[in-house]
């Protein structure tokens, strides 16, 4: 399962964002380091095709994607350094394989800390670009001397060598031009720089309805890495939560959120890994499944079970909204909609899927 990290000075939100999206039992208080182990958790990633196509086959059970959420202990200035948390903190965020960035807006006189959001990943930015510059240098002095023995090696080092200049600049390797190719010669390093970064600003009520206003300083200042900056009321998110499912959509709606901030922030979390869904579908259950975008139909079969991918035939394939203006899997098959696609086909997000295999 795919992990997200929240990470973010203290104050900001994280223990509370934890508790809105899992429905968990984080410890949430006004002071720093309430957090000093991570909490883990899963979210749902809720799908309306996935309801509908559940609808259309009167399935028995709905069974939604999801991804893990590890609310990690706050970070300061100087964290780098052993400040705070320290290597305990960084150790954390090495795990996982993206990073949230929970970024403070709300003004609260009886929770300390910095109310400016820009600050806020300033911070974030400086720790963790200093660490993945130490850990760089550490390791350099060995990975040159290993080149000049091996030379299917210089390629890796090359790029650890433009990591190191980028980082020695204070850029982030994702805030960086670095190509993509070279971004993933840097894998065996594992840079916190170098992950999927989302960014959540955390607002107070009062800040509802110039959401755009506060979020737009965040996605100015990260640019082409802005592609997903939310602002959300995490606070009420996260008391909204806990109620039954009735009363959450009347208090969500009384503020005028529609379903909420965070089922949308959880999907852009989802997407920014590059994870995308096929759907099965009948009366016994309807399920969406994770896959990489790029995969092929045996591969995604392995999802379901590796005897699938082990004795792949052939894939059963329509669209979801194609199936849903047929009315269903039979009625598809009788009119000829159903496609046969073999090893080399690209599943599609939204693709329907039936696996035919022998083993």
């Amino acid at each position: 399962m795919e992990k997200f990290g929240f990470v973010g000075l203290p104050n900001a939100g994280k223990s509370s964002l934890y508790n809105a999206l899992t429905g968990g039992g984080a410890l949430a208080a006004p002071y720093a380091f309430a957090t000093t182990d991570p909490n883990i958790g899963v979210a749902k990633v809720f799908d309306e095709r996935l309801d509908r196509l559940a609808a259309m086959s009167r399935s028995k059970n709905v069974v939604h994607t999801s991804v893990q959420f590890s609310d990690i202990g706050g970070l300061v200035e100087g964290a780098s350094k052993g400040e705070g948390l320290g290597n305990r903190f960084l150790g954390g965020i090495r795990e996982v394989d993206a990073i949230v960035y929970v970024l403070r807006a709300f003004e609260d006189p009886d929770v300390p800390g910095p109310t400016d959001p820009l600050e806020h990943l300033r911070v974030l930015e400086i720790e963790l670009t200093l660490a993945d510059l130490e850990t760089l240098e550490n390791q350099m002095s060995k990975k040159r001397k290993a080149a000049v023995q091996d030379r299917t090696l210089a390629d890796e080092v090359a790029a650890a060598e433009s990591a190191l200049d980028k980082l020695g600049d204070g850029t982030p390797i994702y805030r960086s031009d670095l190509a993509a190719e070279v971004r993933q010669r840097l894998g065996p390093y594992q840079l916190l720089t170098n992950k999927p970064v989302l960014a959540l600003v955390n607002i107070d009520e009062d800040q509802l309805d110039r959401v755009t206003e506060v979020v737009q300083p965040v996605i100015d200042e990260l640019g082409p890495a802005s592609s997903s900056v939310f602002g959300a009321c995490v606070q009420l998110e996260a008391e909204a939560a806990m109620l039954d499912a009735a009363d959450r959509t009347e208090m969500l709606e009384g503020f005028g959120l529609g379903e909420g901030a965070l089922p949308r922030f959880i999907t852009a979390a989802y997407r920014e890994l590059g994870l995308r869904t096929f759907f099965t579908t009948g009366e016994k259950e309807s399920r969406a499944w994770t896959f990489r975008a790029g995969s092929r139909a045996p591969e995604c079969a392995g999802r379901i079970h590796s005897d699938m991918q082990r004795g792949f035939i052939r894939a059963e394939v329509i669209h979801w909204d194609d199936l849903l203006e047929i009315g269903g899997w039979s009625k598809a098959r009788d009119v000829g909609k159903l496609r046969a696609e073999g090893k080399d086909y690209v599943v599609k997000d939204g693709d329907v899927m039936e696996i035919r295999f022998n083993v």
